[in-house]
């Protein structure tokens, strides 16, 4: 029998000590009793939380927590015993039918993940059996354990999701988990971390030494991307309605807070922009010409008017941004570990109140680009 798993979630964006907009979902250290009979052929079940179907009005309705069958071996894709397995926004849209469709469920969610290999990867050294790793979720952006040309997605869309005692990915997405960081930390980089490195030194191309507007304080890529550039020696101001959101992102490395929409001491040389309609012209007229907006979102709406005088006029580039290559994870896990970075996490629900947890996501109660973290017991 398995121990019960339990599930951790921040109650609101910076609570406590300024929390990153996490649910973290973790679970109790106890003793797996993990029996298969030899000649079995039936694979053996796993705590999931999955859904069971697709509905927009209410998400809620199609969420499972019970057992689904562990993954099957299979060539060049490594399976890890999870730890800790992020729960993201993206979560609560395949629940409303948003990249899943009905005839895919039941599907494990979750994008994220940390936890433990079960076995050695023998063309990657220092990846054995029983190291500490977290996961590069997106499969089929390179070919890499999948059929040539296969279209690329993230886990949780056409293969299960993280939120799970155990999980599969491709053996080149499994990487070493930075020194620094415990697990559950560590399961917070795969999207939010990801996405807003990849803002940051991949679409706005920002050096140290560049000033840089961040739109929005208190998601999970906003505060992530504050950490990032501030440790790369970058200008950074943040905007937000909240005064104390403002006042939280000082203590995180920003190096001035405004009031959405106020006017800024001068042009910056690149925006990191996922609200959308409700700060874009403000984006627009905030970045020095030649600059840059990256955007990854719009979670205000995606249709706002798009001021294409001012943007061809002063020679402004627009970059989309969804998460980030490969490689741009590695680098990403390089830096953290020399740079000392922490996702800063609150606290926790078990995993038998997910859907408390998600409904918080749902309700608004915890800011955009939240995850939670799942884990596993100890064999």
């Amino acid at each position: 029998m398995r121990n019960h798993i339990p599930l951790y979630a921040p109650t609101r964006v910076f609570a406590g000590k300024g929390a990153q907009s996490l649910l973290n979902l973790r679970h109790n250290r106890g003793v797996c009793n993990r029996e298969k009979p030899l000649f079995a052929k039936e694979r053996a079940n796993m705590k999931a939380v999955y859904a069971t179907g697709t509905n927009y009005d209410d998400p809620l309705s199609v969420l499972e927590v019970g057992t689904m069958p562990e993954p099957e071996t299979k060539p060049f894709w490594s399976t890890i015993r999870v730890n800790s397995a992020s729960v993201n926004h993206h979560d609560v849209w395949s629940l409303q039918g948003v990249g899943l469709s009905d005839e895919q469920t039941p599907m494990i969610l979750g994008t994220d993940a940390a936890g433990v290999l079960e076995e050695d990867i023998p063309v990657r050294k220092g990846l054995k059996a029983g190291s500490e790793v977290v996961l590069y979720t997106f499969v089929g952006t390179d070919g890499a354990g999948v059929m040539p040309g296969e279209r690329r997605s993230i886990l949780s869309e056409r293969y299960a999701g993280t939120m799970a005692e155990y999980t599969q990915v491709p053996s080149a997405n499994v990487f070493a988990k930075p020194a620094n960081l415990n697990l559950d930390e560590a399961a917070a980089l795969g999207t939010s971390w990801l996405t807003a490195y990849s803002l940051l030194f991949a679409s706005a191309n920002v050096k140290p030494g560049d000033t840089v507007l961040i739109q929005g304080a208190g998601g999970g890529v906003s505060t992530a991307a504050i950490q990032l550039a501030h440790a790369a020696g970058l200008e950074v101001f943040v905007t937000s309605r909240s005064e104390d959101k403002r006042a939280r992102v000082l203590q995180l490395g920003a190096d001035a807070a405004f009031e959405t929409g106020a006017r800024l001491p001068r042009k910056v040389d690149a925006v990191i922009e996922s609200v959308g309609a409700a700060t874009w012209s403000h984006s627009v007229k905030s970045v020095r010409p030649g600059g840059t907006i990256a955007i990854c979102g719009a979670t205000t709406g995606d249709q706002p008017g798009a001021e294409l005088t001012r943007i061809f006029f002063q020679d402004i580039r627009v970059q989309g941004n969804t998460m980030g290559s490969r490689e741009d994870f590695a680098r990403l896990l390089k830096f953290v570990e020399h740079a000392d970075l922490h996702p800063v996490i609150d606290s926790a629900y078990a995993i038998d109140d997910a859907h408390l947890a998600f409904s918080k996501i749902v309700n608004g109660d915890v800011s955009k680009n939240r995850a939670a973290h799942l884990a596993d017991c100890v064999k």
